[in-house]
């Protein structure tokens, strides 16, 4: 599980959890996050005005440790031609809405004394399991309806039709 945070230059700072197998490390600068159709799309929204970007992850076990990833984000959405290549390093989702570059500028860890303790129990299959149960045009539907816009009426990269 991870943070993503991003923010416009005004409007409303999103901080969104993240989970399943959607990160890919292709070295110490650079990092690629598949993205998912959900409920909301601010970080498209944001990257398109601001790409600063932050990744957070948290320790919740053994060591207290908080790791932050800062850096420069764009957009890889499904028209650009590393799109397709860098869906092989993923596992087959069906869903994907794009998939995020961020270009690393700093790397800092800081104490999680505050964190709490949790075990961790499984993967939630909720958002992969209502994705199968939709066909593409059902999701690009739900797409057009939910995530043209971010909450401050800014546009995403998904195109009203």
């Amino acid at each position: 599980m991870f943070f993503v945070a991003t923010a416009d230059m005004d409007g409303k700072v999103n901080v969104s959890p993240k989970g399943l197998d959607s990160l890919y490390i292709k070295d110490s600068d650079t990092l690629y996050w598949l993205n998912l159709i959900g409920s909301g799309n601010e970080t498209a929204a944001h990257i398109l005005n601001n790409n600063r970007m932050t990744l957070m992850f948290c320790s919740f076990d053994y060591k207290p440790l908080i790791l932050r990833l800062y850096g420069q984000a764009q957009n890889l959405d499904k028209q650009r031609p590393e799109y397709l290549s860098l869906l092989e390093v993923f596992p087959n989702y069906t869903g994907v809405r794009q998939i995020f570059k961020l270009n690393i500028d700093v790397v800092l860890t800081s104490c999680g004394f505050g964190v709490p303790l949790y075990k961790y129990k499984g993967q939630r299959n909720t958002l992969v399991d209502w994705h199968n149960a939709k066909d593409e045009e059902a999701l690009i539907t739900y797409q057009q309806k939910n995530n043209v816009k971010s909450l401050d009426g800014k546009l995403t990269d998904i195109k009203e039709q």
